[in-house]
């Protein structure tokens, strides 16, 4: 997204990857678009294909005590989200960069970073038993939590800030139409449940589980049979089944790290910061980054002027840290809380979730955080 948004800008750039092309387009992550995500794309001439075939959702459901409620995010804020799978928004971006003459390298090995603490900094790489070396004005690190680039910054320059949580999202993918055309979060005496999906024929359905929960234990009958329970609101209402084509069991964690800068290297992303997938966030938190970096280099390149680029960690842990809120909130509200006040933390669970259906100015700021803060 970086790399586009510069080419519209008339500043090269150069994407160094080291998955092949088929892995990072056929990777399955976040799928919730926030309205001002969707309006960058469209604005950026790489929205055709999310018009056609994203799915435009105008709110969503909570399900406590065993009945849905509806927030209704175009009737409070004016908004909408789309579904539409981060695989997909990544097929339409490689082929807008080498639509126009883009330079993507795949599938690169040990990839080191220098100098990003002079005004030339250095990426090299093995790319096909080949060295190279490319000397370049910045470096963006969009490379992900496990990427180098943070790890390569000094110690002592940067502060973390993290919270583990004590489950996780036993998540799959099944060839089953989904049996609402909006998501539901469940909060449910066995632990949370989400229903979601990429499709019209493909759900997507998460279920609270252990950290260290093994997939072995959880065959396809056993997540069914769990998912009907926690998401059963009603005789009417029934879970269609179907095979089960992916399964994975996520952790769930808060991580931040300040600044998102130092030099010429800008962290953009899951590289700077984690936040449970709750709240829809991380996506949309990395598209936000690099919408805000791509002004600030615009700037330095067509004015001479580096105040946003200086700036640039300021205004981006402002985003961040709502996010975090909000992410952590749905989380804690959500999920079930074991230990000696469970029982305490779930009705006051319920009271937030009862709060939310008839206070229309929570209604309205739970829909504000969710369709997303504007990125301007």
């Amino acid at each position: 997204m970086l790399s586009h948004l510069l080419h519209l800008d008339g500043i090269d750039s150069v994407v160094i990857e080291t998955k092949s092309r088929q892995f990072v387009e056929h990777r399955v992550r976040a799928g919730v678009l926030e309205q001002g995500s969707v309006d960058l794309l469209n604005a950026t001439g790489v929205g055709e294909r999310m018009r056609r075939e994203g799915l435009v959702h105008e709110g969503l459901e909570l399900l406590f005590n065993g009945r849905r409620h509806r927030i209704h995010f175009r009737e409070l804020t004016g908004r909408a989200i789309t579904v539409y799978g981060q695989q997909e928004v990544v097929k339409d971006l490689i082929q807008a960069r080498l639509d126009a003459g883009g330079e993507i390298i795949f599938e690169v090995e040990d990839v080191r970073i220098a100098g990003f603490d002079s005004d030339r900094p250095v990426i090299r790489f093995r790319e096909q038993d080949l060295e190279r070396e490319l000397e370049c004005d910045f470096i963006a690190g969009c490379d992900g939590f496990h990427g180098v680039s943070r790890h390569a910054i000094e110690a002592g320059i940067l502060n973390f800030y993290e919270r583990a949580y004590p489950f996780a999202w036993l998540g799959i993918l099944a060839h089953a139409k989904p049996a609402s055309g909006e998501l539901i979060y469940s909060n449910h005496d066995r632990g949370f449940a989400l229903l979601s999906m990429r499709s019209s024929s493909i759900t997507r359905l998460y279920l609270q589980c252990k950290p260290d929960e093994a997939l072995a234990d959880w065959p396809d009958h056993r997540i069914w049979e769990e998912l009907q329970i926690r998401l059963a609101s009603g005789a009417a209402f029934r879970l269609e089944e179907g095979p089960i084509f992916q399964k994975s069991v996520t952790p769930m964690r808060s991580f931040v790290a300040e600044p998102m800068q130092y030099g010429r290297l800008f962290l953009a992303g899951d590289a700077a910061h984690i936040v449970p997938p709750t709240g829809a966030k991380g996506m949309n938190l990395a598209i936000a980054d690099v919408r805000l970096l791509s002004r600030a280099l615009k700037a330095f390149y067509s004015h001479g002027t580096s105040d946003l680029l200086a700036g640039y960690s300021r205004s981006c842990l402002r985003r961040v840290w709502r996010a975090q809120h909000f992410s952590w909130w749905m989380t804690s509200m959500l999920h079930r809380l074991d230990g000696p006040d469970s029982e305490f933390d779930h009705r006051r669970q319920l009271a937030e979730l009862d709060n939310l259906i008839t206070s229309r100015a929570a209604a309205t700021n739970f829909a504000e955080n969710y369709v997303g803060l504007p990125i301007d």
